[in-house]
Parts: structure tokens; sequence; C-alpha cells
């Protein structure tokens, strides 16, 4: 079951009931704390270390990890008393919500699975988005108010998210799954300040913490690293590191930040929080993409990888830039950390975005500022301009028959929504993630005056069905077309 929403009704005032939730929400709301686990070797430059005892491979798609289930038997666990309290609030007619989750919370199988997918759209996804968070959220002001959906997003499993939406739910895990009021709020500053543009570096307060000059310098510096370690760059990698100053940290970007780190974060590891998938679509540079010829893979915080039955595998996603052939780590070489930096994943999944720094020229930016982008467009070439290099191939060699990209030392990824399917419904369908209810939040701009049309659901429903099996067992209910919605 999918429920799509695309605007989420303003809090009313708490009553009495609220009392103990209140004042959890007002011991929150001070500024963000700071994650201590900004764990890649050296800053954004992946580095080669010695390997774990047991080598990193890759693994067929056909079960979840063994990570993903033991952390889903600890949130499992942690979600039920949020559901109940959800149910009760809501008050759904003829149906006795909190007896029915008291009578079965031994019993999994029959307890809700819920999933919830923040679309793309940019910033006004991001935005339109952090507003529906908020109403789930019951460490919000007033979210807990009757008939109100606060504790949604304390029982939900999975929260996925693509471009804007993978913004938020990026931003939202590398501040330690703060709350949007937070990010919001942060007297530090040093987050979501976006009334300044992303071509003029950051703000703290009245203080500008870089020159537009030294915010250039820093990103190209530390993409430079990426390059001097032998690694491929693209847009996406400058495009990455500019987000990370609005959505990680201000000062610096949050270089060391990597998306595996998540699974290293006590309030994850407790299952406190849902399980974070941004999603990304497989294209060469140049190739048109339409929903049924696309390999959609995702990251997790254990893994990385598609469950397509093109290339149905996945890979450590802590050991990204890795040299994987055939499944296996050469025995003679190292193992790669620090590839899957989080603001780069961001990038990945809102490569569109990159539009932003290759129209540089017409932004009234100082001339030094427009050099910059046609340097790197020079350097790494125009083709290269909306994609993300994830090189070397970590699928290189792996199922031969079926992936197209087995026989190629490069994989290249795109914005999660270029195939049409903008809300990041493929990690939630998946059978083996048995997801009950999915809480779909489109921010889509379909139409001329600039509101969803139900392409996205369209594009998953179709994809579905395609006579290719591309959908590989997924399941999807029938979704009527753009002009009846």
């Amino acid at each position: 079951m999918v429920r799509s929403s695309t605007s989420i009704p303003g809090n009313h005032l708490a009553n009495e009931h609220d009392t103990a939730s209140l004042v959890v929400t007002r011991e929150l709301s001070g500024s963000l704390l700071s994650r201590a686990l900004p764990n890649a070797p050296d800053g954004y430059t992946p580095a080669q270390l010695d390997c774990p005892s047991t080598r990193p491979s890759v693994r067929d798609a056909a079960d979840l990890s063994d990570n993903e289930k033991q952390w889903l038997e600890t949130r499992l666990g942690k979600s039920i008393d949020p559901m109940r309290d959800l149910l009760r609030r809501i008050n759904i007619p003829n149906f006795d919500g909190p007896a029915y989750i008291t009578s079965n919370e031994n019993n999994r199988s029959a307890l809700p699975n819920i999933g919830i997918a923040m679309s793309g759209g940019g910033y006004r996804a991001l935005l339109n988005g952090a507003g529906a968070i908020a109403a789930f959220d019951s460490r919000e002001e007033n979210a807990t108010s009757p008939g109100h959906l606060g504790g949604l997003l304390q029982s939900a499993t999975y929260l996925s998210g693509l471009s804007g939406g993978g913004w938020l739910v990026g931003s939202l895990f590398m501040n330690n799954f703060t709350t949007v009021s937070q990010s919001l709020n942060d007297p530090t500053q040093t987050v979501w300040q976006f009334d300044q543009s992303i071509f003029e570096g950051p703000e703290q307060g009245s203080i500008q913490l870089l020159d537009t000059a030294s915010y250039f310098n820093t990103i190209r510096d530390q993409v430079n690293g990426k390059r001097d370690a032998g690694f491929n760059r693209s847009v996406t990698d400058y495009w990455g590191r500019a987000l990370s100053f609005q959505l990680i940290n201000a000062t610096d970007g949050g270089p060391a930040y990597t998306w595996s780190s998540i699974a290293q974060a006590d309030d994850f590891m407790q299952g406190d929080t849902p399980f974070p998938v941004l999603v990304a679509d497989g294209r060469a540079p140049g190739e048109l993409l339409i929903s049924g010829n696309t390999t959609v893979y995702e990251f997790n915080p254990f893994e990385f990888g598609t469950w397509d039955p093109t290339t149905f595998g996945f890979i450590p996603t802590e050991f990204l830039g890795s040299n994987f052939s055939n499944g296996e780590l050469d025995p003679r070489v190292q193992c790669v950390r620090g590839f899957d930096n989080a603001g780069f994943v961001m990038g990945t999944s809102s490569s569109l975005f990159n539009q932003f720094l290759l129209n540089a020229d017409s932004a009234g930016l100082p001339s030094f500022a427009q050099n910059f982008v046609t340097d790197i467009l020079e350097s790494i070439g125009r083709d290269n301009n909306d994609i993300a290099d994830y090189s070397p191939n970590p699928f290189y060699g792996y199922h031969n028959s079926t992936n197209r990209n087995a026989q190629s030392g490069r994989l290249t990824l795109v914005d999660g929504g270029e195939d049409l399917q903008n809300i990041p419904l493929h990690p939630l369908i998946q059978p083996n993630r048995h997801v009950d209810v999915i809480f779909a939040i489109d921010s889509s701009a379909d139409t001329e005056s600039v509101w969803p049309n139900g392409t996205a659901l369209v594009a998953t429903y179709e994809r579905n069905l395609n006579e290719t099996g591309i959908g590989n067992g997924t399941s999807f209910p029938s979704i009527p077309d753009t002009n009846t919605f």
C-alpha cells in the first residue's frame, strides 16, 4: 500500500497528554550535537589500508545482508511502543489499534512494517519533506497532539530519499539524526543556511566563514586530493562538496564523514532510527535513460549495490573504491576506505543538479568563480558533467551474462529520478524487506503549476510490469495515469 502526500497540516497546541513529550522536546531543542564519527582516514581523499581478516567480496542479492537482518531485530523491538501510541492517538474508527499491537507484539510478521519515501525535487523537496518529517517525529513540539502523526517516524523501519529528499535524509543522519527544528534553529548556524547561495559559500551569523574565493579553493583542493590518489573525478565531486557545507558542516563541509559511518552511530546501532537508503541510477555518460532499462542502485549504511536482476549484487559500502574483480578482491591489493563520502553520496543521488554549477556563468558570479567551473569541465570533460564516477567498477566481471557493466572498469551513476521514478520506492518494495505500507512524500514539479501529477508512481508501476523482468518479483498497486491524477 502506498499513501502519497504533498502537504502536511500545521501543528496545533498541545494538551495535557503531551507534557512528557514536550519536556523531551525542549531538552532536545538546543544546538546540534557534533557527530563523533568523521571516520575517513584522510578527509575527502580515499586511502588504501589493510583489509579486515575476512576480505570483503560481492554478495549475491538473493537475501538481506546479515547486518541488516541483525539490525532489524533491534529496530522492530524499538518501534512497537511508538506504533501503539500513534494508533491510540489517531483513533481509527472500528479498529482498536493499541489492542492489536499488544496482542501481536511477539509476532513480528503481524505488525505493520512501515517505510517512508522522500521524493526528489531539489531544495523544494528538502523543505517540503522536512515539514513532513517534523510532523512524523514525536520529538517535535505538538507532534503528538490527538490526531497528529508524531511517532510515525519512530514507528518506521525504513526511510528512503533521492535528490532533495536524499539531502534531507543524509543531513539528518550526518547530524546525529537530529530533529528538523534543531536543524532550522541551530544557534551555531552550521547547517541549513539556505539563504546563502551555494555559489558563495557558508555564512555564520554576520560573519562569512570563508570568502567566496577560499570556499571554491577549499572545494578544489579537497577534490584534487582524490584525483592525486588515483581516482576519477566528476562534477558530482564538486557538487557534493558544495552541498556538504550546507547539509553537514558549514566550517569545512565535513570532508571525513562517510555514509557507512551511520552504521557506527550509537542511535542507529541501538535501533533508535529508521534504516536510511538513498538511490541512484546506473547510466553511462550520454546514455538515454528510461525506467525499463535502468539499473537502480542503493546506498545503505551497510551496503551498496542493486536488487535488479542485471547486476544483482552488493558490496560493503565502507569499501567502495576498492578494486573488485569477479566478485573478489585480489589478495595482493589493499582495501580502500573513505570513498563513500557522505556529500558525494548525496550528490550522486542528485547529480541532475550539477546544472547549478554548469550554469555558473549566468549566476552573476565573479569571473574567478566562472573560471573555476570552466577549468573543472575542461579537466574532466564535458561528457562527464552529469554523472558520478564510482570507478573502479566494484561489479567488474560479476554476473557477466546479465550485468551490462560487467566488462567495464568504470561504473557511473546519475540522479535517482532521471528514470522518472522520482519517489524512492524501489528499496521499499523489495520482497525481502517485507514492507507493508509506504508513506510517500511527493514534492515533484510535474505540471505547469509545479504540482506532482503521479508521474513518479506511474513510472514505478510500469517498471514492475516491464516485459524484461527488471521488476524482479516486486509488486506494486495499480496506478491510474497522470491524466486521472
